[in-house]
């Protein structure tokens, strides 16, 4: 059987295109800026979509294509669906959610759940490779407990605490204050005061950045972060949770976070999701080449 289908995986700074044969052999590549009308506007995120899709296409015309995408709904509006109608008018595609594309690039099975856990936390069920209940996903404001947002505020908190105190500081605050270019000695009011006003002046997702630090420190308030942080996206996946595996994606599932929800879904399970353009790919071959489509391998 003969044909190219097109997986697209569209983030809000990279856009990521893989075409493939029905074998599931890798026709081309494409990378481009970021494609999501919600981060980057809609008129830069569809040249940046067509951008990346040509480019894996190379002449080629796709007999199918699926667009992953967070934040998909942003195309039922009207102005925003006008500066993507050459990309429909084109390609054709079938837009899902970041969810399905994350789930389709971990597992053959059309049955199960993703726990996505980025910047943001939300987890789905996946039934018949679609997305049919989600838990979570509120944003920074409401929600995203676990996040990698949601982890690196706990982490500047338990660091004003600890300026606060007056007491020797352990060694998350000090990777804290370090992280952020304050001092660790002399006078603590001046880091807590410093700290506050930098973290308020910037974008409130920026707290993200210090989320590594406590997957990457021993102290027993890093721990305790990380149990937190584990125990309330384990229990998001099992909100939703039915039948089949649970597929884990995001930077923060590849920390020690990620490692203690496996632990904590140990009966059942459990794998990593890949690419997100192996997902959209595959979901596309199904769609152009029915289920004896074979999974792209990168």
């Amino acid at each position: 059987m003969t044909g190219v289908a097109l997986g697209v995986d569209i983030g809000g700074s990279t856009t990521r295109a893989l075409a493939v044969d029905s074998s599931g052999a890798v026709i081309g590549r494409g990378v481009a800026g970021g494609g999501n009308p919600n981060t980057n506007g809609p008129a830069a995120a569809a040249a940046q979509l067509l951008a990346a899709a040509n480019t894996a296409l190379s002449g080629s015309q796709a007999e199918t294509c699926v667009i992953g995408m967070a934040g998909s709904s942003a195309l039922l509006d009207p102005a925003v669906a006008a500066e993507f109608d050459v990309v429909f008018e084109l390609l054709r595609p079938r837009v899902v959610s970041d969810a399905e594309v994350a789930f389709a690039s971990g597992t053959s099975s059309a049955f199960g759940t993703v726990l996505i856990s980025g910047t943001g936390s939300i987890a789905s069920r996946i039934t018949g490779r679609e997305r049919v209940a989600t838990y979570g996903g509120f944003g920074w404001l409401l929600g995203d407990e676990g996040s990698a947002f949601w982890i690196g505020r706990e982490a500047v908190r338990v660091t004003l605490y600890a300026l606060q105190s007056g007491k020797p500081l352990g060694p998350l605050p000090r990777a804290v204050l370090t992280s952020a270019g304050l001092p660790i000695e002399g006078d603590p009011r001046i880091p807590f005061g410093r700290l506050i006003r930098q973290v308020n002046r910037e974008e409130p997702i920026r707290l993200a950045r210090f989320a590594p630090l406590a997957s990457s420190v021993d102290d027993p308030a890093a721990h305790e972060i990380v149990e937190r942080a584990a125990q309330s996206l384990a229990a998001q996946a099992l909100a939703v949770h039915d039948t089949g595996p649970v597929v884990l994606a995001g930077a923060v599932m590849q920390t020690a976070v990620g490692a203690r929800v496996r632990e904590l879904l140990g009966d059942h399970e459990v794998v990593d999701a890949k690419d997100g353009t192996v997902g959209a790919a595959w979901l596309a071959s199904l769609d152009a080449f029915g289920p004896e489509a074979h999974r792209p391998e990168l």
